[in-house]
């Protein structure tokens, strides 16, 4: 365990390093700022603009940060031929890729947490306080974080089977495939066909299923999530990074450097 936060802490502080994270902070705040003008523009809607729009900049630029590093976790160090300095130490390959996975999470965290905070703070200036109702909204937060916690997870699982393009390329429409899993699988139960039904089926179970996690219109509507479907997409989401990062782990423990 001490190994694998080592290694989380390394990965942390070279995510921190990384422009691309302060970039995205500031595009994040730009975007919350945008949507408090466009909110008090129109009259009656307000609050539901901003949640929307600033919650899908969460969401927008944490899938960013969980891709465009996540890609580089493993395949950096392959490049740059550092994995050969790590993997010489007493420090076994799947304590690296834990570490490296752990690292993003703690990044990814960090920088949620800050966005947030932005968006409450647009939040309170918009309508002047804030009430309980508006704590609510931290289901949608938590549930952004799980689904951002599966793509590191994806992200990781392709960095260790292709270069850093293709596997930012496989992940990203992974994403936007597994936003659409539910209307895959209707798509085959409605076509009729019994083989298109359990190709489709297939899908589905194999697809992560990201539309579960997007909650942010009924949240922003003040539709009550149920406690089970929260703890059933925690689950979901549990298993599937643990499946993904286990194939991760089988792959490159294979994998001949040269």
């Amino acid at each position: 365990m001490r190994r694998i936060m080592t290694i989380a802490l390394g990965a942390f502080k070279e995510s921190v390093r990384e422009r691309v994270l302060y970039n995205l902070i500031v595009f994040a705040f730009l975007m919350i700022g945008a949507a408090v003008l466009m909110g008090s523009i129109s009259v009656g809607v307000e609050r539901i603009i901003l949640v929307n729009l600033g919650l899908s900049a969460i969401s927008v630029f944490g899938l960013i940060i969980a891709i465009f590093i996540g890609i580089g976790l493993v395949s950096k160090e392959i490049q740059r031929r550092t994995i050969f300095n790590i993997l010489s130490k007493p420090v076994t390959r799947a304590e690296f890729i834990l570490g490296k996975y752990a690292g993003l999470l703690v990044t990814l965290f960090v920088n949620t947490v800050i966005m947030a905070a932005g968006f409450y703070l647009a939040l309170a200036v918009q309508k002047g306080s804030l009430t309980s109702g508006d704590f609510a909204l931290l289901i949608a937060i938590y549930f952004i974080l799980l689904q951002l916690a599966i793509v590191v997870g994806v992200a990781i699982f392709f960095s260790c089977i292709s270069t850093s393009i293709m596997s930012a390329v496989f992940t990203f429409c992974l994403f936007v495939i597994g936003n659409f899993s539910n209307d895959i699988r209707w798509f085959g139960q409605g076509s009729g066909s019994p083989l298109l039904e359990k190709a489709t089926a297939v899908l589905y179970y194999v697809l992560p299923n990201f539309g579960d996690f997007n909650v942010i219109d009924q949240v922003a509507h003040g539709v009550r999530i149920p406690s089970v479907f929260i703890i059933a997409n925690t689950c979901y989401a549990l298993l599937y990074i643990a499946i993904m990062l286990s194939a991760a782990i089988l792959i490159f423990e294979e994998r001949e450097f040269q």
